[in-house]
């Protein structure tokens, strides 16, 4: 196995253990074009979640001021959309992951 797959696929599955500080490091670090690229992808999909916390924030911030004995909807509906994204985003990384792995 050649150590540049085994770094790029390690750049995917650090969604388990290093977040986005392990692709940085790589991407800062390497000095092989296809490792540096892989790195910037998973670095990019590791970041994608945290663009939907100022959406929650300014639902929450909307909601609940006005709110008057009714559910916050547009809170709760960006939660939603927070979790199914970063859910997405999981699985993506496992799946390039792997396919990193097992190219030729």
């Amino acid at each position: 196995m050649e150590s540049r797959k085994v770094l790029s696929s390690l750049c995917y599955f650090s969604v388990f253990f290093a977040g986005f500080i392990f692709p940085l490091v790589v991407m800062l670090a390497s000095s092989d074009p296809d490792t540096k690229q892989h790195a910037k992808k998973a670095l990019l999909s590791h970041l994608i979640p945290f663009i939907t916390v100022p959406i929650i924030i300014f639902a929450a911030i909307k909601d609940f001021s006005n709110m008057q004995d009714q559910i916050p909807v547009f809170f709760v509906i960006s939660i939603v959309v927070t979790i199914v994204i970063s859910l997405v985003i999981f699985i993506w990384n496992i799946v390039k992951g792997v396919k990193v792995l097992v190219s030729e």
